[in-house]
């Protein structure tokens, strides 16, 4: 795992034109991996790299962890304390180191929600967890596969379109819909391909970001919700998430309009969590997401690109936490110009989540929503 993270890093600071020894007494942002057994993870990730950071940052928000690092780093900057911040993850769940990884520091496990409700039926690992919420959406608001399943159809098709993916190779419509169900009513094409990887980016102020490229990309702004319901373990509507709480705020903040979002990058652990995703950052009614996605050109060149670099469905993830840097990296790619192929024309602002963790009876405890811009 610490090669993946020096290796991450070296990517991060080479296309910006920096060194290691920038960030000594700056700061320096780790998300929490589930390989990482120790409760020092950000100040042992600094001494591997060799970076006497002033200021560490830890995200262990699972899936928003890459997004709230940002917000993190970013209010660190403005206050003066900082000028720049290197944010790193990684992650290597093809190569667990015990039999049972994370169980002790899993909210729901140390609480006793897992053993009682969960394990002794048999529901072991997200995409059971997953399916409960999949289901209760797909029975309130009549929810069809095709209609997941053109997200998870139109996620691969950018995946053959950019390098780095794990799985490039096409598919249709019907084999989505033939794919075995593991978890109903999630089928294997609904599943993140479990990878080992990792990710970094460099956040800095904007007089650094503009002597440092000619392209820098801006976080015009942001909202964060995390998502706990208080007086019962769950909550009364599980349709719904956090994002409807955080998605005003990023707006408000950027003082830009939701029609004015070309592009959208969700955390896409499964087609019916982008559905919901572009429910609740208000592109369409509840209910109506799949409705949405089905009459919408999805690609990068349509009117509602989505996930232009394949997702997690396609690209892999290298552990929730880790697969959190995905579309956030990917917006700021796009907005560089730097997407290739699948680059979207005239691309100015763009908005990207992220989302952490599926306790019991919530669907997702951490929803982060992400609007950046190439220009103030």
């Amino acid at each position: 795992m610490d090669d993946y993270i020096a290796w991450a890093a070296e990517l991060a600071l080479s296309s910006a034109g920096m060194s290691k020894a920038d960030f000594d007494g700056q700061g320096l942002a780790v998300a929490h991996a589930e390989t990482a057994h120790t409760v020092n993870w950000s100040a042992a990730t600094a001494e591997n790299l060799g970076i006497n950071a002033k200021v560490l940052i830890r995200g262990d928000q699972g899936g928003a962890s890459a997004s709230t690092m940002l917000i993190r780093a970013a209010a660190m900057i403005k206050s003066g304390t900082i000028d720049r911040v290197l944010v790193v993850g990684a992650d290597t769940p093809l190569r667990i180191p015990s039999v049972a990884p994370g169980l002790p520091l899993s909210p729901e496990r140390s609480r006793g929600v897992f053993w009682d409700f969960q394990g002794p039926f048999g529901i072991m690992g997200a995409t059971a967890q997953f399916a409960f919420v999949y289901q209760r959406y797909k029975h309130q608001f009549q929810l069809r596969p095709e209609q997941t399943g053109k997200v998870a159809v139109n996620n691969r098709f950018h995946a053959t379109l950019h390098p780095g993916a794990i799985y490039r190779k096409p598919f249709a419509l019907e084999d989505y819909l033939q794919s075995r169900m593991l978890s109903d009513p999630i089928r294997l094409l609904d599943c993140v391909p479990i990878v080992n990887g990792g990710l970094a980016f460099v956040v800095a102020s904007k007089e650094s970001a503009r002597a440092i490229t000619e392209r820098p990309v801006y976080l015009l702004g942001f909202g964060e919700s995390n998502n706990y319901y208080h007086g019962s373990r769950s909550q009364p509507d599980i349709t719904t998430t956090g994002f409807a709480q955080a998605v005003p705020d990023a707006f408000a903040m950027a003082g830009v309009a939701r029609d004015q979002i070309q592009f959208f990058q969700p955390y896409d652990d499964y087609p019916f969590i982008s559905i919901m995703t572009i429910e609740d950052w208000g592109f369409c009614d509840k209910g109506s997401g799949g409705a949405f996605v089905e009459e919408r050109d999805l690609r990068f060149n349509g009117d509602f690109p989505l996930s232009t670099d394949g997702g997690q469905l396609s690209g892999g993830q290298p552990g929730g936490a880790v697969g959190g840097f995905m579309p956030l990296v990917e917006a700021v790619t796009q907005l560089r110009g730097e997407a290739g192929e699948r680059q979207i024309k005239g691309a100015t602002i763009g908005a990207s989540c992220g989302f952490g963790g599926i306790p019991y009876g919530r669907p997702g405890r951490s929803c982060v929503s992400l609007i950046f811009g190439n220009d103030l």
